[in-house]
């Protein structure tokens, strides 16, 4: 259980540093980081850390993608775990 845990710490500062990072290459005009990275990292275990990064600095809040994908995303990793745990704990 604890190297889950230390696993979720690191993908979410991963995510966390992500987003902000794409937020200061857009301010900055510069090369963006994919979409696909973002939602990547989502994916693995960062989407809650990402999402509310996104709220609150305010990037990617106009993109449908990122407003709903990443709220499912979270949903759809809560049901995962618990079916899991119920079926470990059973």
């Amino acid at each position: 259980m604890i190297y889950l845990l230390i696993y979720l710490a690191l993908i979410s500062l991963i995510s966390v540093i992500l987003t902000v990072s794409d937020k200061r290459r857009a301010r900055k005009h510069k090369y963006r980081i994919r979409e696909s990275v973002l939602l990547l990292f989502s994916a693995l275990g960062g989407s809650l850390a990402m999402f509310i990064t996104m709220l609150l600095i305010r990037h990617k809040t106009n993109h449908m993608k990122f407003m709903l994908g990443i709220p499912l995303i979270i949903v759809i990793q809560l049901v995962a775990f618990f079916v899991i745990w119920g079926f470990i704990h059973g």
